[in-house]
C-alpha cells in the first residue's frame, strides 16, 4: 500500500490528539513546499488517507488552511495570527533604531530573530543598500542548527530545551559545514556563551557569512538576536572583529532599552 512504509516508521504513534495532529500538518508548509495534496499530508503524518482528509476539513472550516486546485495551502487565519503575533510585542519597536545604525555603520544587513521551538523566526529586517541582497524576509523560518542567530539562541536556552531540540529529532544538514551532531553543536554552543558573540560562514547558505548576539530582556534572560548577515566575499577578514564588536555592541543597546521599558 502507498505510504505504508512511511507510516511504519513514522515518530507520530504516540501523538494522537487532534491538536498534536493539526500541528504536524501545520508544520509540513515551507517555503520550498508551501502546496501539499491530501495524500501527500496523510502520508507524511502516516495516518489512512480518509483520516487525514478529515484533519484538513477541520484545518479548512478554522481557516488555518484553504483547499485549491493544486492542493492545500496556508489559509488566511494564519496571516491573522502572524499579524497579532507581531503586533502583541514591542520587541521590534525598540529593537529596530538599534538595527538601523548597526546596518549604518557596517553596511550589512541586520535582523532581529526569536527561537520558537525547534525553529527561528526573522521578526524584523533592516536592509543594507547595497546591489546584492539577501533572501531573507519578516516571518521567514530558520532551521535552530545552523547560522549565527540561531545558534545564539539555543546557546542560551535552558539544558532541557537545548536536550529537547538536539535530540528529538536528526537535525537537518543545508550545507558541508552544517554541525548536525548533538555534541559537535553543544561544544559550539558552550563557546559561544564564553564569548558573548556567535559568528557562521557557510552553515545555511554557502555563501553568507552571519554575526550575532544575544538581547537580553529586563528579567536577564535571553528573549531574541540581533544579527548580521552579509556575503561573506565582501567582507575581509581583518573587518570581522569590528563586525562583532559592532554586532554586540547593537544587542547591548536593545537590551538596555528593554531593561528601561522593563520588557
Amino acid at each position: 500500500m502507498p505510504g505504508s512504509g512511511a507510516r511504519a516508521t513514522s515518530n507520530y504513534r504516540d501523538r494522537n490528539s487532534t491538536a498534536d495532529r493539526a500541528l504536524d500538518i501545520l508544520l509540513l508548509f515551507n517555503e520550498k513546499k508551501l502546496v501539499w495534496s491530501g495524500a501527500e499530508i496523510a502520508d507524511r503524518i502516516g495516518v489512512a488517507r480518509s483520516t487525514g482528509y478529515r484533519y484538513m476539513q477541520s484545518l479548512v472550516n478554522a481557516g488555518f488552511v484553504e483547499e485549491g486546485a493544486g492542493g492545500f495551502r496556508l489559509g488566511p487565519r494564519i496571516f491573522e495570527l502572524a499579524r497579532l503575533a507581531r503586533a502583541g510585542t514591542s520587541l521590534g519597536d525598540i529593537a529596530v533604531p538599534a538595527m538601523r545604525s548597526l546596518v549604518a555603520a557596517v553596511g550589512e544587513t541586520a535582523l532581529l530573530t526569536r527561537r520558537s521551538g525547534r525553529f527561528v523566526v526573522c521578526l524584523e529586517l533592516v536592509e543594507a543598500p547595497r546591489p546584492v541582497r539577501l533572501s531573507y524576509e519578516r516571518g521567514h523560518v530558520l532551521p535552530i542548527n545552523a547560522g549565527a542567530a540561531a545558534e545564539v539562541l539555543l546557546a542560551w536556552a535552558s539544558p532541557d530545551e537545548v536536550a529537547s531540540v538536539l535530540n528529538t529529532a536528526p537535525l537537518e544538514r543545508f550545507t558541508a559545514k552544517t554541525l548536525t551532531d548533538p555534541a559537535q553543536l553543544q561544544a559550539r554552543l558552550a563557546q559561544i556563551r564564553k564569548d558573548g558573540v556567535a559568528i557562521s560562514q557557510g552553515e545555511l547558505d554557502k555563501e553568507i557569512l552571519g554575526v550575532a548576539a544575544p538581547i537580553h530582556s529586563a528579567r536577564g534572560g535571553v528573549i531574541a538576536a540581533v544579527s548580521v548577515a552579509a556575503l561573506a566575499s565582501r567582507v575581509p577578514r581583518s573587518e570581522v572583529k569590528s563586525l562583532k564588536l559592532a554586532v554586540k555592541t547593537a544587542a547591548a543597546n536593545i537590551s538596555e532599552q528593554l531593561t528601561i521599558a522593563d520588557i
